[in-house]
């Protein structure tokens, strides 16, 4: 009696104790990820962006997220009657030690069940018992148990084959059903679903198939739950159409038999195919999708379509009952497609509507924040994280060293990288990159150098963040250098997205001729993004030959894209030619294709304000236009004279003045200033590369407001402070 008291005791201290710490831990938070029953499917999603790479990270919680596992209570009120202890009541002990904190008293517990002989006579002990060693983590402990069980039964070889596969050891779970006619037991529907499953992780087909048989003979292949097993089995091996057809043959259906065929064209890329199936669910109206199918839509939603996009929406909408994980699922979908306005609005949403965000929801709405440079959001969300403890969580700290670069706060990227218990490639790449964002390509080798010296080998996402650090800095030595060790020392073979880095970076520094030399001897074959890059610096350093023959070479690739007869238009422009110019313009018209409209973004008071080019809309319309007024005539009186060169069109002189004092990050500039205290920092986002008027008129503004202005282009940040820019108008 005594020692069941003492345990007692001390369970319920340890499990407290436990609790606290492992909750804590990103163990514990990562731990929870398990795969989703009702999804049926898991992934790993790779893509070559580091952007991709948190974006990852988001489809896999979404895929496999459950809800958290409850804190750790024993069964309260627990005494043995007349002061004896029964199997029943130890039983409901077994019960309440079913989570790994408590490894250590259940092991205890399992030694007094041993000694004190209640195992034997009572199977039932010995089932709890593998069940909490599961539950606890230990997978061999239960495998101890299940071979000292003298008796086993379905139940014993059951709970061993899902131990099994709850701790990813598949072969193992297979290995088990082998044994089970030796023993002369019969697998039941219990059973099935299990094997299917680890056929399904291990992508066995043939002992798929042979189950499949196994269960058609009995009749099994009727049962939902097998079927959907089956869908899942079949959709992870390959075998798409034989997935389908079976689905087609099932005479019940229900949520998840339709989850897991959508999942399983998601997982293996056939995203016309999984948008069809979610939407032949939602028009047969017998199955109401829930949220185990947005996070089964979710990996082929990367490239969807504004109709896409208004279609899964109105899925959300209309569910009658939100889970977290239908939110964290909607908010990536906007964060993977660029829609970063709507995955904030939606975030904002959630928090009105009282539903705690997790990890999972921070991993998608920080870059989304960074994208619109929502600093005050990003950081109020940095604060629930650090309250609720959430850290260390190398995946969130990577998504917070991200926000925060992009947001053009460095210091802050760096504290957070600097206080990292942990770091991976990811880690070091994301400040790597933060830094050549910011132009400090010396900071950035610097940080290279340091990462491999840690003992990580860098790869090739890393070698594009250093190799783009040092175009954006100038730095022509290092950028060759590293480009020459990625292959001599690190044996990687370039990528497009490299040779796109180094053509930019010979650009940058005005060798022309060699860039055009180095793109006709790529071993690849060079793509839009390299004759892009080689286009760009033809613009900047108005050489029209190369231009020319960049420009010829994209029109073929890419002749939908806008933005390439814009720089061709540009370089016409700056040269005077403006018949070409008309020229170009006619060809976009008579093609259909419009010019992407230039944007600024701007925070203030937690909320993201947009102006385009002439912008009227905002109910402070009237002020933004008087402040810029004023502006321009002081800077004028520092001597400011208008770019003209950057404005495309050709008109008089006066004209184009005016044209250029309308952009939308001068519009931006004068809204935040209006609307923020005096020595308040200004952080604009634009969607297109910031031209020379602008920047010319932002160092001005800077000195003559005593402001620090930060502005980050679509190729890297300008700080803006007391007249210089941080690029040293190299950009």
């Amino acid at each position: 009696m005594s020692w069941v008291l003492t345990l007692l005791d001390s369970t319920c201290i340890f499990a407290e104790e436990k609790r606290k710490n492992f909750e804590t831990s990103s163990g514990f938070w990562v731990g929870r990820t398990r795969l989703s029953q009702r999804v049926g499917v898991y992934t790993r999603a790779t893509q070559n962006l580091m952007r991709t790479r948190f974006i990852c990270y988001t489809a896999h919680l979404c895929c496999c997220n459950n809800p958290p596992d409850p804190p750790v209570r024993l069964p309260s009120g627990l005494k043995p009657a007349f002061g004896k202890v029964t199997a029943e009541f130890l039983g409901k002990l077994l019960d309440g030690c079913g989570s790994p904190p408590l490894l250590p008293v259940l092991r205890r517990l399992h030694s007094h069940l041993i000694t004190r002989g209640f195992l034997c006579p009572n199977p039932f002990l010995g089932i709890k018992l593998m069940r909490a060693y599961s539950a606890c983590g230990d997978p061999a402990a239960t495998r101890q148990v299940f071979d000292a069980s003298s008796d086993r039964n379905i139940i014993f070889f059951n709970v061993m084959i899902r131990s099994y596969v709850r701790h990813g050891r598949h072969r193992d779970a297979l290995g088990v059903y082998c044994k089970m006619a030796a023993y002369g037991v019969r697998p039941d529907h219990y059973t099935y679903p299990c094997l299917l499953n680890a056929c399904s992780a291990v992508e066995h087909l043939l002992g798929g198939l042979q189950i499949h048989g196994a269960v058609t003979k009995i009749g099994l292949d009727t049962n939902v739950f097998v079927g959907n097993t089956l869908i899942t089995m079949y959709s992870r091996c390959g075998c798409l159409s034989e997935a389908d057809r079976f689905f087609e043959g099932m005479p019940h259906r229900d949520a998840v038999s339709w989850n897991s065929v959508v999942a399983g064209y998601a997982q293996k890329g056939e995203s016309d195919r999984a948008l069809e199936v979610c939407k032949e669910m939602v028009m047969f109206g017998r199955v109401r999708p829930d949220a185990a199918t947005l996070a089964s839509i979710l990996p082929a939603m990367a490239k969807m379509t504004s109709d896409d996009a208004f279609f899964v929406r109105r899925m959300f909408d209309e569910m009658p009952r939100k889970e977290l994980i239908s939110w964290n699922a909607m908010i990536a979908i906007y964060a993977n497609n660029s829609m970063a306005a709507d995955a904030v609005k939606l975030y904002r949403q959630m928090e009105t509507e009282n539903v705690e965000p997790d990890v999972v929801t921070f991993v998608s709405v920080l870059p989304a924040c960074g994208d619109l440079s929502a600093l005050v959001l990003g950081s109020r969300i940095h604060e629930f994280i650090k309250k609720k403890k959430m850290c260390p969580n190398m995946f969130l700290e990577n998504a917070l060293v991200d926000m925060y670069a992009k947001c053009g706060s460095l210091q802050a990227a760096r504290k957070v990288f600097d206080s990292m218990s942990e770091r991976d490639v990811v880690s070091w790449t994301s400040m790597i990159s933060a830094y050549g964002m910011h132009g400090l390509g010396e900071d950035a080798v610097i940080l290279f150098e340091s990462m491999q010296n840690s003992g990580l080998k860098p790869d090739h996402i890393a070698f594009v963040s250093v190799l783009s650090a040092c175009s954006h800095a100038g730095l022509l030595k290092e950028g060759k250098y590293y480009f020459s060790c990625m292959m001599d020392q690190c044996q990687l073979i370039p990528t497009v997205e490299h040779f796109t880095c180094i053509v930019d970076l010979l650009g940058r520094a005005g060798l022309l001729e060699e860039a055009y030399d180095f793109v006709k001897k790529m071993p690849l074959e060079p793509d839009e993004r390299v004759w892009g890059a080689l286009l760009s610096a033809c613009r900047v350093h108005s050489n029209m030959t190369i231009g020319l023959a960049a420009a010829d070479h994209l029109f073929k690739l890419v002749p939908e894209q806008s933005g390439y007869y814009v720089l061709l238009s540009n370089i016409y422009a700056k040269c005077g030619r403006w018949e070409d110019v008309t020229a170009v313009r006619s060809i976009m018209s008579s093609r259909g294709i419009d010019k992407t409209p230039g944007f600024s973004n701007v925070e203030f008071n937690d909320k993201v304000y947009t102006f385009l080019m002439g912008d009227r809309s905002h109910p402070q319309s009237s002020e933004i236009y008087a402040k810029l007024d004023m502006l321009v005539a002081r800077i004028k009186e520092a001597g400011y004279v208008a770019e003209i060169d950057s404005a495309l069109h050709d008109v008089e002189e006066e004209d184009k003045e005016c044209h250029l004092a309308v952009h939308s990050e001068k519009l931006a500039i004068a809204f935040a200033l209006i609307n923020t205290a005096p020595g308040t920092p200004i952080r604009i986002t634009k969607n297109l590369r910031i031209c020379a008027d602008c920047h010319y008129a932002s160092k001005l503004i800077s000195k003559i407001t005593g402001r620090k202005i930060v502005l980050r282009d679509i190729y890297r940040f300008h700080h803006f402070e007391d007249g210089v820019c941080s690029c040293g108008d190299y950009w």
